[in-house]
């Protein structure tokens, strides 16, 4: 995957965002989680947003969501500023905007059949055809037809994950927040359920942004990859040239990382990440001096 499909206007335009939440502290500042967040998402692309955790990745989706406060800056949906919506607003955007969560467990209703809880979004946006979309919507991610009639501790973590993704679907949706969906799943699990979230954006032409910790998941399947460090993003380019030849020493790191299988290549990999931040340390050393 390399270049959007569609270079034309953004679906999604994030404008200086900025996020912040009240402190307990009489006289205390606010926490800024988001400073001055500037992104776009085009038609049929998956933008992967990769940092450690507390980078204030799920913080930018659920500002996209509405479920963050924005303090400042903008979301643009298809041109209309989504910053600050109201309940209604949210209703209304749910058929355009869907989420994918990290445990599909805990956001599947466990007394609830497949069926209902794909029925449950249709119903509430008076979708008519429920069962011939759940139907189509078990088909496109590949679980048997009975599934409808099971409950969501008869599946395996993969399974559940696909109905999740399901759900997402059901109403046609153009832009998906994926929250970590994969980090719960086994290494197999998990890149058959990468294939299936490719298979269903060309498909559908549904749009992504993919929050991971994993630079090698946003690899295999983004178009473009942003790198958030601090609430801010600190690098963003095409996904071969930031996790093939990041520009950032903290995209670096994060690559350095990342275990690799070959034994000689990842001692070889260690060796020049220590020397990357020696020379690093040395060129602070001279700024500090020479200031």
């Amino acid at each position: 995957m390399n270049q959007p499909v569609d270079g034309g206007a953004a679906l999604v335009s994030i404008q200086d965002l900025r996020v912040s939440y009240p402190t307990r502290g009489f006289r205390s500042p606010p926490v800024t989680v988001l400073d001055g967040i500037s992104l776009d998402i085009h038609a049929h692309e998956t933008v992967g947003l990769v940092g450690e955790s507390g980078s204030g990745k799920t913080t930018l989706g659920r500002a996209l969501l509405g479920l963050a406060p924005v303090t400042g800056g903008r979301v643009l949906f298809e041109g209309r500023d989504i910053s600050k919506p109201s309940r209604a607003d949210r209703r209304r955007r749910a058929k355009d905007l869907q989420v994918v969560f990290q445990d599909p467990y805990s956001s599947l209703n466990p007394a609830m059949t497949i069926e209902d809880i794909l029925t449950e979004p249709l119903l509430a946006n008076r979708e008519k055809g429920g069962r011939d979309i759940v139907r189509r919507l078990l088909e496109q991610v590949h679980l048997p037809k009975d599934a409808g009639q099971r409950l969501a501790r008869e599946f395996s973590g993969g399974q559940r994950q696909r109905i999740a993704i399901a759900r997402a679907l059901a109403l046609d949706p153009k832009l998906v927040v994926c929250d970590e969906p994969t980090s719960a799943l086994d290494m197999s699990t998990q890149a058959r359920v990468l294939a299936l979230f490719k298979e269903i954006q060309e498909s559908t032409g549904v749009a992504y942004l993919f929050i991971t910790h994993d630079l090698a998941v946003v690899r295999a399947i983004s178009h473009r990859v942003a790198v958030m460090l601090h609430g801010k993003i600190v690098e963003l380019g095409s996904a071969e040239q930031v996790t093939g030849d990041p520009q950032h020493a903290y995209t670096q790191r994060l690559l350095g990382a990342a275990p690799i299988a070959d034994p000689a290549a990842q001692r070889a990999r260690r060796i020049e990440r220590r020397r990357l931040l020696t020379e690093q340390e040395q060129q602070r050393e001279v700024a500090d001096v020479r200031s």
